[in-house]
């Protein structure tokens, strides 16, 4: 071999010894390369795995610190019940009787209707024993007269102004005969004087033509006469004649209603309704007693419930004033040390305490 050719193969020798230790370079810097990223890639996962591991012990921390927060913060105080006292009449005495929650009679039987009403007959009887009506009158004329006055007025305004219509007209012939614009100026305290005059007037025209100048006794023959409807014929038929009657008056219709012992509205549905819950002989001294309770302790704007009589016995407890001695104050007529209706009352409500009303322009 000639030097050259020996030159050359030497150098070839050395080129590709080169080029493999160049390759090898490579392979290893791409191994190295790839397990850098591989492990990069791991810890970036690792790094991410932890973070969220960091986050949800984060949230679980949070979750458990609210749970615990609510399960410290303070439950909302319970609603208020309101309480009634056992006995009332203890109550109108002054003395604080014990309380006891009052349970509304949403779904009463009827069995349970008629004992509680009948009961809270009972108890008003116990502290109205000298209930009676609170029109003054002599006799039968001087009642339907009276009662028909009464419409749209209180009774102690037509007690104020009946004495001057009897003084002049004491028969209803008398009556039967007057000028209506005397009979008019008589009236004009009470309010709506033509048609009351009207009325007075019509109906001795009719007792006189009709019944022989007399009231009649019966309820049909009574709804006959002007101005007079069923409340006003059970009034004289209950109280002129002895005869049971309820009365339907605005009291009497907010007070059964209050009560539950209906929901009619129509005075007749109500007369009809309520007298399928009393006997009745109970009839006419359930008016008068229901008739009382309502213008003396439950008031229609604000009841008295912290002096009521029935307190236990009414689901509409609460809706006044239950305060003992700020009820004590909404208390009207004898209870409150005022005068009642009547300028001639019976003798039992003197005796009970009961005041004799002012006459007109008493101040």
């Amino acid at each position: 071999m000639t030097r050259a050719a020996s030159a050359k193969k030497a150098a070839s020798a050395k080129k590709a010894a080169s080029t493999r230790q160049t390759a090898s370079a490579k392979e290893t810097a791409s191994v190295k390369g790839t397990a850098s990223a591989k492990k990069a890639a791991s810890a970036e996962k690792a790094a991410s795995a932890k973070k969220a591991a960091s986050k949800t012990s984060a949230a679980q921390k949070a979750s458990k610190k609210a749970s615990k927060g609510a399960a410290v913060k303070k439950a909302p105080a319970a609603k208020k019940v309101a309480v009634a006292p056992k006995k009332a009449t203890a109550r109108l005495k002054g003395t604080a009787p014990a309380k006891a929650v009052v349970h509304p009679p949403g779904d009463e039987s009827p069995t349970a209707l008629v004992r509680r009403a009948r009961r809270i007959n009972r108890e008003l009887a116990e502290v109205f024993p000298y209930a009676h009506p609170e029109l003054d009158f002599e006799n039968p004329f001087q009642l339907v007269v009276a009662t028909v006055l009464s419409a749209q007025t209180t009774d102690l305004r037509v007690n104020q102004t009946t004495p001057a219509l009897f003084a002049t007209y004491p028969t209803p012939e008398d009556l039967a005969a007057a000028n209506p614009e005397e009979v008019e100026e008589i009236l004009r305290p009470c309010g709506f004087f033509r048609a009351k005059t009207k009325s007075v007037i019509g109906l001795s025209k009719a007792l006189v033509e009709d019944f022989g100048g007399e009231v009649p006794g019966r309820l049909e023959d009574l709804v006959k006469l002007p101005g007079v409807g069923r409340k006003t014929a059970f009034v004289v038929l209950g109280n002129a004649f002895g005869r049971p009657g309820i009365t339907v008056d605005t009291h009497f219709q907010r007070l059964v209603r209050r009560w539950r012992w209906t929901g009619e509205t129509d005075p007749d549905k109500i007369e009809a309704a309520i007298g399928a819950l009393f006997p009745k002989s109970d009839w006419t001294d359930l008016s008068h007693h229901v008739i009382w309770h309502g213008r003396r302790i439950c008031h229609a704007r604000k009841p008295a419930c912290g002096a009521c009589p029935i307190a236990p016995l009414c689901p509409a407890y609460g809706e006044g004033e239950t305060d003992p001695e700020k009820a004590k104050k909404l208390l009207k007529y004898e209870k409150g040390g005022f005068p009642g209706q009547r300028l001639k009352p019976p003798q039992a409500y003197l005796d009970a305490g009961g005041k004799p009303a002012p006459p007109l322009g008493a101040g």
